[in-house]
């Protein structure tokens, strides 16, 4: 398992907040973010993501998104998510 916990939601939760931490301490936001790669290891989990990574991106500019099905991911992950940002391109 992972510190994130084994259900998709859960990994998918704690992978969000993490970003949503390390934006706010670089001083950033969601709003700044140019690119997200996804990486699943199981793409009937597409759906179930999308869900969560939509309402967490509500109310913001989409920022581009690439996802990939992977064969497996360390520590028995479902999902790991790669963000970037642009700092100051977006609003706080």
């Amino acid at each position: 398992g992972t510190d994130g916990g084994d259900s998709l939601k859960e990994q998918t939760s704690t992978a969000l907040q993490k970003i949503d931490d390390l934006l706010s301490e670089a001083g950033s936001s969601k709003s700044d973010l140019v690119k997200v790669t996804v990486l699943l290891v199981d793409m009937s989990d597409f759906s179930e993501f999308n869900s969560i990574y939509g309402s967490w991106l509500e109310g913001t500019v989409l920022p581009a998104r690439a996802a990939y099905a992977v064969k497996e991911l360390p520590g028995g992950a479902k999902v790991e998510i790669v963000a970037e940002a642009f700092l100051g391109s977006g609003k706080r």
